[in-house]
């Protein structure tokens, strides 16, 4: 495979380690549960629920991410009149993050419910008991709304990198146009930027997800929690996602849609901050490598 494969996995596990508390807590405040409080009174090592199918997932899904938006990227820049127009980045961004979708919808489903269950389950018994029970179309279960959200949240992610990158100053003035080396300083903050703005951009898609994805792990609710606790518990029904939209918008308007955005934006801006620098930092080194290669052979 190509370096912005290996750089993107690399990246993806990084990010994963570094965001799966703030992720838990994303999640919990999605679906108001109150699994949360108790992680907070158990060890550190519980706010790693959930990370086994994101480091294997998500690693794969941001290594197919960065290998297609490249490429796509490219193909769309020969067709382009202007091949520097944000459209073209934004399209890239958003094909190759509808692209990813046949590996994203699993790896949500099973963290999300390995996040939400109580007592603590694995990743591989949850996969284990969604195959047994409904096959492959279990583990796509809310995969068309992981669909839109990815292919909205990726077109918005990629460009605001690159419009970051064109308006924010370098730290140290120039960048290295010599060797294509982005500041690093600047690849942090622009890194973070296009988190957030992700996010901003698709948050009541991953509200409904959640809590579309996480029915059948919720407990029979007590008088003051939402209805949506309800949901798989009092019966084998499951809802949709446009009745758990409805049911959301009659908590609380549109308020239920943004819950837990504060806790994702800080989230978002660490984990992509430190994902752009690392894929960043791989590909400058390939590059460099790759010149030091050449040269050798040229003095040969």
């Amino acid at each position: 495979m190509s370096a912005d494969f290996w750089a993107g996995y690399l990246s993806g596990i990084v990010g994963i380690i570094v965001g799966n508390p703030l992720d838990i807590e994303k999640v919990h405040q999605q679906t108001r549960s109150n699994v949360a409080q108790k992680l907070y009174n158990q060890s550190s090592v519980a706010f790693m629920k959930g990370t086994a199918a994101p480091i294997f997932g998500y690693g794969a899904l941001n290594a197919l991410l960065f290998y297609s938006y490249n490429r796509s990227e490219a193909i769309l820049k020969q067709v382009a009149s202007t091949p520097d127009a944000g459209w073209v980045t934004w399209t890239a961004g958003a094909v190759s993050g509808l692209g990813v979708w046949i590996v994203s919808a699993p790896t949500e489903l099973i963290k999300c419910r390995a996040q939400m269950s109580t007592p603590a389950t694995s990743s591989w018994a949850i996969l284990k008991q969604i195959w047994k029970r409904e096959g492959v179309k279990g583990l796509y279960y809310g995969g068309v709304v992981t669909a839109l959200r990815d292919s909205i949240g990726y077109g918005f992610y990629f460009w605001t990198y690159e419009l970051a990158h064109r308006h924010w100053p370098a730290a140290r003035g120039q960048e290295d146009a010599a060797s294509g080396r982005r500041d690093t300083s600047k690849v942090l903050v622009c890194g973070g930027i296009a988190g957030i703005a992700t996010w901003a951009s698709v948050f009541p898609l991953d509200v409904i997800k959640s809590r579309l994805q996480t029915q059948q792990y919720s407990h029979r609710p007590t008088t003051n929690e939402m209805p949506f606790l309800m949901y798989g518990s009092t019966s084998n029904r499951r809802y949709g996602a446009w009745q758990v939209t409805k049911d959301a918008y009659r908590e609380g308007g549109i308020r239920p849609f943004f819950r837990g955005l504060s806790i994702c934006s800080v989230r978002a801006f660490v984990v992509n901050a430190i994902q752009w620098a690392v894929y960043e930092w791989i590909m400058n080194e390939v590059k460099i490598g790759n010149k030091d290669q050449m040269k050798l052979l040229t003095e040969a």
